[in-house]
């Protein structure tokens, strides 16, 4: 069963980064979430049950969130929800598994300072292009995203090729 699903929640545990012999880099984390409800009798907020998700997250996620998320952090991700039976010798349960699509800090809780990551000479170019639709802030921005571009300009030209990591 894979299906989309958007959570809300708490990072139960640190998260743990890999990185696979093959290079594939992965952060995981265990994530609680309660639903919680008014009582209007009583005037006062009521915790329901706890689901508990394992969430994995895969390449340039991974990294992000493994430099971003810690352990009590209130997060709201979107993925896909994997339910899976198992069995052992002695004993037999379900795991419940989100594998993220986007992962960031829920900001009902809190505030939070953005920091865009490029990870490769190659998306200098998709920069670039990201700054054409949003105009710049100040001409020195502009200058330095134009120099950019004529630099891996002139690297294509001298024969060098970019590969973007996806």
């Amino acid at each position: 069963m894979s299906d989309t699903i958007t959570v809300s929640g708490l990072v139960a545990t640190t998260p743990r980064h890999i990185v696979t012999s093959e290079g594939l880099p992965i952060t995981s984390f265990r994530l609680a979430s309660t639903q919680r409800r008014f009582d209007r009798s009583n005037q006062r907020w009521i915790d329901g049950e706890t689901n508990w998700y394992t969430i994995t997250s895969f390449r340039q996620l991974a990294i992000n969130s493994a430099a971003s998320i810690g352990k009590g952090d209130r997060v709201v991700l979107s993925g896909r929800l994997k339910i899976r039976e198992w069995e052992n010798a002695d004993r037999s349960g379900t795991n419940i598994e989100i594998e993220a699509d986007s992962l960031g800090h829920d900001l009902m809780w809190g505030t939070a300072q953005f920091s865009r990551t490029i990870s490769s000479v190659s998306s200098a170019s998709h920069q670039a292009e990201s700054d054409d639709t949003f105009p710049a802030a100040d001409a020195e921005t502009e200058t330095e995203t134009e120099t950019d571009a004529a630099e891996e300009g002139e690297l294509i030209a001298a024969g060098s090729s970019t590969v973007t990591p996806f």
